[in-house]
């Protein structure tokens, strides 16, 4: 009798101890094994240490896989589930320093929102890549203007498909350009207010903070912390959301202004409101990659056409805010290029060819572009 008691001492002990595991959150970096309620798939999350090893997590149908992988110059990810093809992981993160070469078109398109379906399939029937999602574009150059995270449910997908094109396209002689946008802003310091729930299940099967997933150590984290929030492009200026009159000297000093984006990216949202040069590159108001004044009458076509002419460009090209088509304003020195991808549904490219302008649709038709005066209302 006694000695069935103490089993069932011993028993109750276990019991305990397992569930107070279980409540416990996870050593820092270090991934969860127990079992969460079932997430969709998704991966690989990709992380070094310093021995040299490659640390590959998929969740599948909602359970962890990991594998280690030894790095090499350039190390091959097989995939499991998530991103559907073979990864190639350079030991250093790939340069996009392309220049335009002669003939060679520009083709931009922008706040993708983790609507990897909608993105492939517009580049697909644009012919900028192919049925299995090569790069076809030979030496031209694509230009996404920020915004990969949030709202929708493939945004690893949609990073790692971006990931792979940039080095297909350079080893064709064209590039392949991510520009930093608000999004990618915010989620790495901690606002997840727009994230899509999947990717809470996703982070807590990982035992990390979902920023943590793009942290200094993981691939995808260092690859966003060497990408440019403006871009100059024969005689076109990229950027999530825009210049004000107020910044031009963050153009004038592209160099220096890109650097202090990959530099602070991750910053805590607190200690960026504390810090006035910081402040200025992520504040919601005038900041390049929130800015929204030439679409909410903050500046006259005069104005947006003096600025054109001190930026030294061409003409400004953004994404944020939403029109759902590409499209003109004032007088073409603006081009609008959120096509509301974000939606699900449809999205459009726009195509630089020297001095025409046009837009490629969903099914690979090519029209020009409307010149609008007035935004749409953005139904999201």
């Amino acid at each position: 009798m006694l000695s069935l008691l103490r089993i069932l001492a011993l028993l109750s002990l276990l019991l305990a101890s397992n569930c107070h595991a279980q409540a416990g959150a996870p050593a820092a970096g270090v991934p969860a094994t127990r079992a969460q309620a079932p997430a969709q798939d998704d991966g690989p999350y990709l992380f070094r240490s310093n021995a040299g090893w490659l640390d590959a997590y998929w969740v599948c149908s909602g359970k962890l896989e990991h594998v280690s992988l030894r790095e090499h110059r350039a190390t091959t990810v097989a995939p499991r589930c998530g991103y559907p093809h073979p990864l190639t992981i350079p030991a250093q993160m790939p340069s996009d320093a392309v220049p335009l070469a002669p003939g060679a078109r520009i083709i931009a398109l922008s706040d993708i929102h983790g609507q990897y379906g909608v993105m492939r399939q517009l580049l697909r029937a644009n012919r900028v890549i192919d049925d299995q999602d090569r790069w076809t574009a030979g030496h031209d150059h694509l230009v996404v203007a920020g915004v990969v995270f949030d709202r929708g449910p493939q945004v690893t997908e949609a990073f790692w498909l971006l990931f792979s094109l940039q080095q297909q396209a350079r080893a064709a002689g064209g590039a392949v350009h991510f520009l930093l946008g608000n999004h990618e802003a915010i989620e790495l310091y901690d606002d997840l207010r727009y994230l899509n729930p999947k990717y809470k299940d996703i982070a807590s099967l990982l035992g990390r903070g979902y920023p943590d997933l793009y942290g200094k150590d993981s691939v995808l984290g260092q690859w966003l912390r060497t990408r440019p929030a403006m871009l100059k492009l024969g005689g076109n200026l990229f950027l999530h959301g825009g210049i004000a009159p107020e910044n031009v000297d963050l153009v004038t000093n592209m160099a220096t202004t890109n650097a202090a984006y990959d530099a602070s990216l991750g910053t805590p949202k607190a200690q960026v409101k504390a810090d006035p040069a910081l402040n200025r590159l992520y504040n919601g108001k005038t900041s390049p990659i929130w800015y929204r004044g030439y679409f909410n009458g903050a500046l006259t076509t005069e104005q947006v056409k003096a600025l054109v002419a001190q930026l030294g460009v061409t003409r400004i090209v953004v994404g944020h805010t939403t029109i759902g088509e590409v499209a003109s304003f004032h007088d073409g020195k603006v081009i609008a290029i959120d096509s509301g991808i974000k939606r699900g549904k449809a999205g459009q490219l726009l195509f630089i060819e020297g001095n025409m302008l046009s837009r490629g649709l969903m099914d690979g038709r090519r029209e020009p572009l409307p010149a609008l005066t007035q935004v749409p209302e953005d139904p999201d």
